[in-house]
């Protein structure tokens, strides 16, 4: 199987808007012409736009644990599902939660049928997210975000003790990893010591030639 890729798009320029849903429709055009596994998690405001506009799964960047109400400037679970999202992340390092309301917000996900992509910084946060069962648990050092150092190479034990930490706990939560990485050859050393695929932003959204980069991490 094709290893799962997932864009994070955060709020860079290039991920916001017309420029976000440029980038979406090259990675349909990788994805037509490869049979390739790509996700993109967008900004809420952009998840209508970009899910209309693309076959493969749109994702929403965060869901707030709440309900129909009085609850302003918050991001309402059914309002993502409604405008086309698939799934959502939670807990990115840029985005953290305490785990009660990761606790909450995994509940809500899984009542509307969200796929639920759970991010921690380490092994020991992995184990105890595990015990809500999202889909993917996916560990990202966050020393390591947005830098030229993979953890798939710098790091390869975070992969394998988060591996053997979540199977303890729940075996069929697959596991991805992020921070750093850039290339196929970080993507295959992933899939090696037992992740199903990456997450990763600024190596697809700030490069000067995004196609390129998608077909290389596309192995």
């Amino acid at each position: 199987m094709k290893p799962l890729i997932v864009i994070n798009l955060k709020t860079y320029e290039n991920g916001t808007g017309y420029k976000a849903k440029e980038l979406a429709l090259i990675a349909q055009e990788i994805t037509d012409a490869r049979n390739s596994n790509i996700i993109f998690a967008v900004q809420a405001t952009d998840i209508y736009n970009i899910s209309q506009s693309v076959k493969y799964p749109i994702y929403a960047q965060h869901i707030d644990a709440i309900p129909f109400g009085s609850h302003t400037g918050y991001i309402l679970p059914e309002s993502v599902k409604e405008s086309g999202a698939a799934g959502t992340l939670l807990n990115h390092s840029e985005r953290k939660i305490t785990l009660e309301n990761l606790e909450k917000s995994i509940k809500r996900a899984k009542d509307l049928g969200l796929i639920i992509i759970a991010c921690a910084d380490t092994p020991d946060e992995a184990e105890a997210i595990a015990a809500f069962s999202p889909d993917y648990i996916a560990v990202e050092p966050p020393e390591l975000i947005g830098g030229d150092i993979s953890i798939s190479t710098s790091k390869p034990e975070v992969i394998t003790e988060t591996i053997k930490l979540v199977r303890k706990v729940n075996p069929d939560i697959k596991i991805l990893v992020g921070a750093g990485i850039k290339t196929g050859k970080d993507v295959k050393k992933a899939l090696e010591l037992g992740a199903v695929g990456i997450l990763l932003a600024s190596g697809v959204t700030q490069a000067k030639d995004p196609k390129k980069v998608l077909e290389d991490l596309d192995i």
